[in-house]
């Protein structure tokens, strides 16, 4: 059973070719025309399928197009032509903390993005103590959410996710939170959640990574360069990289 189908996907985002920052240039910009702008395809022709209980990796250089197709499964952005087919409930970790109130506490921010990704108080509640001993912030756990790093907001928004009970996780390279402990504690979890069944999509610039978690792989740039076995993709990405 597929649990992500991508059909024929492109995005294309309009760019401005010139400035206009003050309210003189505005007002000169409205009187000749408006701001011009120009064309830019983030992504063409994009299409792929994951299996129900798949890891499948998404590889590519720096403005291949990996966050934006991401998004775009995720439902946050959606595609100007062609289409996302999902079974299941979605939980997308691309900007950890987004949604997060500084002022707030560390549990009630912890219930407030519980509840933004399905679960109820009272679940929330429950898994609490859990949720903050995964992210290592025991000792923060009363404090306001301004008195903790960046660092220490990631994890907590990580380990927030992962209790919400999803049929699908997309993972965006911000999974590199942390020192390097952390970062494998993330990826033992992960593989825990995919052998109970849950099926995983990840972005990564990480070869390793890509090798290490994913049953296939893709090579995205902007459009799809080669689906397959990781280590297939991965030579070819090593070849892409030679030429650049």
């Amino acid at each position: 059973m597929r649990a992500i189908e991508v059909l024929g996907v492109s995005k294309k985002f309009k760019i401005p070719v010139e400035r206009a920052d003050t309210l003189f240039e505005r007002i000169v910009s409205v009187f000749s025309g408006g701001l011009r702008y120009k064309e830019f395809w983030a992504l063409k022709d994009v299409s792929f399928e994951v299996e129900k209980g798949e890891i499948f990796g998404i590889i590519g250089p720096n403005g291949g197009g990996k966050t934006t197709l991401l998004s775009i499964v995720a439902g946050i952005l959606s595609p100007d032509s062609g289409e996302v087919k999902i079974n299941g409930k979605v939980v997308p970790i691309l900007g950890l903390g987004v949604g997060f109130n500084p002022e707030l506490s560390v549990k009630d921010n912890v219930i407030i993005y519980g509840t933004i990704m399905g679960l109820r108080k009272k679940e929330i509640e429950r898994k609490f103590e859990e949720i903050v001993q995964f992210a290592e912030i025991d000792e923060f756990k009363n404090a306001k959410l301004k008195n903790l790093s960046s660092g220490m907001i990631a994890r907590l928004a990580f380990s927030t996710v992962i209790n919400t009970n999803p049929d699908i996780i997309i993972v965006d390279e911000v999974l590199a939170v942390g020192d390097i402990n952390f970062r494998r504690k993330c990826y033992r979890k992960l593989r825990e959640m995919n052998e109970e069944g849950i099926t995983i999509l990840l972005a990564s610039h990480s070869p390793e990574m890509i090798r290490g978690l994913c049953n296939r792989a893709m090579l995205l740039k902007k459009t799809v360069i080669e689906i397959g076995e990781p280590k297939e993709v991965l030579r070819r990405y090593e070849e892409l990289n030679a030429k650049k």
